[in-house]
């Protein structure tokens, strides 16, 4: 049996944060002894609480000493995988007699964002029956998790063999690649995503199908000719840009995209990062909440692939990653580039618990301000969605979003581990 230590506090519709500091996802100096007032799923007043009237029928939450944030957002996650160490070894364990179905799987990745204090998240490559499942539930209330924009499965030129088939769509013309585009939408996806081998034929297909159905398209990139071909052919969002993994991109390219206003999602720390902060601390592979929060079977599987984790396949050019970690992060962070943070989370020992501000954090280790990252993991990512009039900042109108972090995260990033409040349209879930 899976176990919480989360309360989800039944309160009235009227609710009063008040006392800590307050970052409203604006790059703006914080609101010191703030106040947030909220009704139903709305915020109503914000100020400084010497400032704003509490009427006596509101609930209120003391958050002195702590600081008030707008709820995070991840574009990039995927809820079929909770950080297993290989991927082929996970989905044949999942057909197993001791495995429990995908989407309970997807609805324990979901309860880990949401208790992080992801709030809203873009699920990147999943069955499609699963993902727009969970994503209902969740919207229904009937789980607990971030609100979700899925993909379902990626349209690609090739099979990725260590996922089910069942995740991925298969295409060999501009024709098909459209059609398998319209019958993604047709289901009811909120994105699409392209993945890998596809040619600018492709790419072309894939964004005139999903904009005549106003989605947006996501692209799976590494190599500098499918993120020109990507950006020329209007993909929206250009995920991975070669996850700080692979050799600068040539100045032309990243003036191209900077100048297109088109965001970039780095992914950075999933690989380069996560694993010599792994290797420094293996223990963290060992987490409690991972014991709380997964079904016995689940845990022992996912030790067991930890087995040896360096020479886990996922890794193994892992090394020569590093060596281009740093500049290839950096571009992007100097570029002037439109940034959001996506993490990979569910991809080997990059669990939900801890994956976006192990990747906040990332950027700030490599110059990024404090408040710049944070903005990027909230009112960035919130246009990225293409949801910035009702998420992302903190401010009348806008859905009641809000966490509460231990300490102040513009003095150490490390903050956002330490998330006790997570109020999700004006529902609260509080650390016991």
């Amino acid at each position: 049996m899976t176990l919480s230590l989360w309360s989800l506090l039944q309160t009235t519709t009227k609710l009063a944060l008040v006392g800590g500091m307050l970052l409203d996802g604006y790059e703006v100096p914080p609101i010191h002894h703030a106040a947030v007032l909220v009704e139903g799923d709305r915020i109503v007043a914000v100020g400084r609480a010497e400032d704003v009237a509490i009427p006596p029928d509101y609930e209120v939450l003391d958050t002195s000493g702590r600081t008030m944030l707008p709820g995070l957002i991840d574009v990039h996650a995927h809820l079929m995988i909770l950080g297993h160490g290989d991927y082929a070894r996970w989905f044949e364990w999942l057909q197993g007699p001791e495995a429990p179905p995908i989407e309970r799987i997807m609805e324990i990745s979901a309860r880990q964002l949401l208790e992080s204090g992801v709030t809203s998240a873009v699920e990147l490559g999943a069955p499609l029956e699963e993902s727009l499942r969970i994503r209902d539930r969740v919207a229904r209330g009937e789980i607990p998790g971030p609100r979700l924009s899925v993909s379902g499965p990626w349209v690609a030129r090739r099979t990725f063999e260590s996922f089910p088939a069942s995740a991925q769509r298969r295409v060999s013309s501009p024709e098909e690649a459209s059609e398998a585009t319209e019958a993604l939408a047709n289901a009811g996806v909120d994105v699409i995503k392209a993945w890998a081998g596809l040619t600018r034929e492709d790419y072309d297909a894939i964004v005139a199908t999903a904009h005549r159905h106003g989605i947006r398209v996501h692209a799976h990139l590494y190599d500098p000719a499918s993120v020109r071909n990507a950006l020329e052919a209007g993909v929206d969002v250009l995920q991975h840009v070669g996850s700080a993994g692979t050799p600068p991109f040539d100045e032309t390219l990243i003036r191209d995209i900077v100048v297109s206003g088109r965001p970039v999602v780095p992914t950075a720390a999933h690989r380069v990062w996560v694993f010599p902060s792994t290797v420094q601390f293996p223990e963290r592979l060992q987490d409690p909440r991972l014991r709380r929060d997964f079904p016995p079977a689940v845990y022992e599987e996912v030790q067991r692939s930890f087995e040896s984790f360096h020479t886990l396949s996922y890794f193994a050019t892992t090394a020569r990653q590093m060596s281009f970690g740093e500049a290839s992060l950096k571009q992007w962070i100097d570029s002037g580039a439109v940034i959001g943070m996506g993490t990979d989370s569910g991809t080997p020992m990059n669990f939900h618990t801890e994956a976006l501000w192990r990747e906040i954090k990332t950027f700030v280790d490599h110059g990024m301000p404090p408040q710049t990252a944070i903005s990027a993991a909230t009112r960035v990512n919130a246009r990225i969605l293409g949801k910035g009039a009702e998420l992302g900042t903190i401010e009348p109108g806008k859905l009641a979003d809000i966490i509460v972090v231990k300490g102040d995260p513009l003095f150490d990033i490390m903050a956002l581990a330490d998330v006790e409040i997570v109020v999700k349209g004006g529902r609260v879930r509080v650390r016991d």
